[in-house]
């Protein structure tokens, strides 16, 4: 077998698709993109509804999984995307040599269903058009052939999925179907080259309240010798190589008595992102104006996740236009000035998992930074983006979106 460089095999996938754009528009529609009028529900898969969990609140996350699981593989050569399937919930098998387990070749959604407070049988996904467009995103920084899938088609298959396991969603606002579609390469070769054989599937899980009494302010260290992302890298993509890299750091963190790290880069310590989370710093402006600014790290860098939960809160702090909402770099130095002057009003995280996580503490250089917790503000987002979720707001247009 002869190997290409990766820069060959992405060039060659471009290519392909340049081709199949060219094809009749029922070539285009079998192979260019996922589609879900071919979606078929395996005959052998029963409902098997007598292992959802009877006590929700003993739940825990990514523990136990739903009845059936939807996956579309992606071959190479002509073949392009297959007919999407859900099946039962199964072990993967692939070959020992697939690249996904030897270079990374990984990436992955996160997203939620949930059932309305007001109606059971009202089942709705949080702007899952971003979710979709951020896994095309990262299917294409690792050279995926595919990326350029149909966005609408992909959340109907999904929405299918989750209407036959709707059984196994929760009630009660808190609760919800925890949604992970995820694309590994399934080229089976040796080589560092960008695959040609992909495959996507889609696995949910009954999940709780990440707060199961309430909220629970988080001490974060920024004292640590690694880091997250960098300019240039993989930091904007969701890609497991981000979160297997925070592993020891997190371990070390912890052991010291830190609930998370707050990364920061570079020599002036720019924030980039708290765990795994998005972060906003609530500030009162220093010129002396009297104002105020909910400051979030840009994502002109490269090196942050654009979160959907980030997007959501810039989007309703400027509909409420109460205060500046700023997307700019902020240092560990401007955010510490900023607390000894009194400034520093409220600072949080913000995910899909948590919605938002208040900060009570920084530590830097040795010492803490102290923060008043929890905030007016961050209360305010997380009810508002709750309510949302759950029907119990009218959000805006296309947000929260029924199934």
């Amino acid at each position: 077998m002869m190997l290409q460089s990766s820069l060959s095999r992405c060039f060659m996938s471009t290519t392909r698709s340049t081709i199949t754009k060219n094809k009749s528009a029922t070539t285009t529609a079998t192979h260019r993109s996922i589609s879900s009028a071919q979606l078929t529900i395996s005959s052998d898969s029963p409902n098997n509804n007598n292992n959802i969990p009877q006590n929700k609140q003993d739940l825990q996350f990514g523990k136990v999984f739903s009845s059936h699981m939807l996956q579309i593989p992606y071959k190479g050569g002509s073949g392009g995307w297959q007919s999407p399937e859900i099946v039962p919930f199964h072990d993967l098998k692939i070959s020992p040599a697939a690249s996904s387990l030897h270079y990374g070749l990984q990436c992955f959604e996160g997203m939620k269903a949930y059932k309305s407070v007001n109606d059971s049988n009202d089942i709705r996904l949080f702007r899952p058009q971003l979710n979709m467009k951020r896994l095309s995103n990262s299917m294409d920084r690792l050279c995926m052939p595919g990326s350029d899938f149909d966005h609408e088609e992909l959340i109907e298959c999904i929405a299918k999925l989750v209407r036959l396991d709707q059984d196994w969603i929760p009630t009660e606002e808190g609760y919800s179907l925890y949604i992970r579609p995820t694309v590994i390469s399934t080229h089976p070769y040796l080589g560092v080259a960008a695959p040609d054989e992909i495959l996507l599937y889609v696995i949910t899980c009954p999940v709780g309240p990440y707060y199961p009494s309430g909220f629970a302010p988080v001490r974060l260290t920024a004292d640590t010798p690694y880091v997250r992302a960098w300019p240039g890298g993989t930091g904007a993509a969701k890609v497991g190589g981000n979160y297997a890299g925070s592993m020891k750091p997190q371990t070390d963190a912890s052991n010291r008595g830190y609930s998370q790290i707050l990364w920061v880069f570079g020599e002036e310590e720019e924030i980039t992102e708290v765990g795994a989370m998005n972060v906003f710093f609530f500030l009162e402006k220093e010129d002396g104006s009297k104002g105020r600014e909910l400051v979030t790290p840009p994502l002109t860098r490269g090196d942050i996740l654009p979160g959907v939960t980030r997007q959501s809160i810039i989007d309703l702090s400027k509909s409420w236009g109460e205060f500046d909402v700023v997307e700019r770099s902020i240092t560990l130095p401007e955010v510490r000035k900023a607390a000894s002057e009194g400034r520093l009003i409220e600072a949080f995280g913000a995910g899909t998992a948590a919605v938002v996580t208040p900060i009570s503490h920084i530590e830097h250089k040795g010492s803490d930074i102290e923060i008043p917790a929890t905030g007016d503000l961050t209360k305010r987002f997380f009810s508002d983006l709750m309510g949302i979720q759950y029907g119990r707001i009218e959000g805006p247009e296309g947000w929260s979106v029924k199934i």
